[in-house]
């Protein structure tokens, strides 16, 4: 599922580097990747040169369903930038731990934050913010 923003977009973008273009490239298509350690199995988020737990650098972009659950989450509500207004406010920041074990950390819209809750069910949706950059953020879904 994707949401297309109808506003110019005025919040910070990520800086894309070597090591993450493979992630942003992949929310832009719609099909999220991850790295994974070919040798040992490990999920490595945020991506790195060399695996997070056996150091091997045999690390390949797989595919990710989407699919997860809230594990950690707070609700902001003071700006943190200026870019951030009171009409962004209040938002929440999460960490979602996919089907797969790996923890990212996003938004989770389609609710108010103070419904947002730990082991919430939910899924991937795309946040096309710019020609150039989509943002994965997650919404509740039915267990």
């Amino acid at each position: 599922m994707s949401t297309q923003s109808q506003y110019k977009y005025t919040k910070p973008l990520p800086e894309m580097d070597p090591e993450d273009r493979p992630y942003w490239q992949s929310a832009k298509e719609h099909a999220l990747k991850v790295q994974r350690c070919d040798d040992c199995g490990a999920w490595n988020f945020p991506p790195r040169p060399l695996c997070r737990k056996c150091q091997s650098a045999k690390l390949i972009w797989t595919k990710v369903s989407g699919r997860g659950h809230v594990y950690s989450s707070t609700t902001q509500h003071h700006p943190i930038l200026p870019s951030y207004t009171k009409d962004d406010l209040p938002y929440n920041v999460s960490i979602v731990e996919l089907e797969e074990g790996v923890r990212v950390i996003s938004n989770v819209v389609g609710c108010p934050p103070d419904q947002v809750k730990i082991g919430m069910p939910v899924e991937i949706v795309y946040d096309d913010v710019t020609d150039q950059v989509t943002l994965p953020k997650y919404k509740p879904r039915a267990n």
